[in-house]
């Protein structure tokens, strides 16, 4: 088990577009399993692979309250969205910002497994606006891009404060 420490704004690997997995291996397999741990460790929901200075098509998702409902996007791809609603979201590289983001309601996604079998995955809710979130990083987005400029701006004086503990 290892615990990768995440990055944060104004990282600029977070802002990178990641590259697809083609090697289904052991040493991807720890790697599924420790962003799991550092997942969880840090109280979140998702973990792309770029927050960990990463470059791969990989996320982690698990948004059940016990464990029990874990995804692993590997090279994942939205392929169709439904509805829109605005969700409270936070994100792991921007600690301390939250504010409220639209995200589609409902989303299909077509994706690999740990293993490299491809799926569809339908989801609504917050699996939906977890999975539009994590898709995003392994794009180069941030949830922040999802504001409007006046919300962005004050979000990115609060990270800076929370930085310089002023906050």
């Amino acid at each position: 088990m290892a615990i990768y420490p995440i990055i944060q704004l104004p990282d600029v690997r977070l802002r990178a577009i990641t590259a697809p997995i083609t090697v289904f291996d052991e040493s991807l397999q720890q790697l599924i399993n420790d962003m799991f741990d550092t997942m969880y460790a840090a109280k979140g929901i998702g973990l792309a692979a770029p927050q960990i200075a990463i470059s791969k098509k990989l996320a982690v998702i698990d948004v059940s309250s016990n464990k029990s409902k874990t995804w692993c996007l590997i090279n994942p791809v939205i392929v169709e969205k439904k509805g829109e609603a605005l969700m409270e979201e936070g994100c792991l590289s921007v600690p301390g910002v939250y504010d409220k983001a639209p995200r589609a309601l409902w989303v299909k996604l077509e994706a690999q497994d740990r293993f490299g079998e491809k799926y569809t995955l339908e989801a609504e809710d917050l699996l939906a606006h977890c999975i539009q979130h994590e898709v995003d990083h392994l794009n180069g987005k941030l949830f922040l891009d999802h504001l409007s400029p006046f919300k962005r701006q004050w979000a990115l004086k609060k990270l800076d404060k929370k930085k310089r503990g002023k906050f």
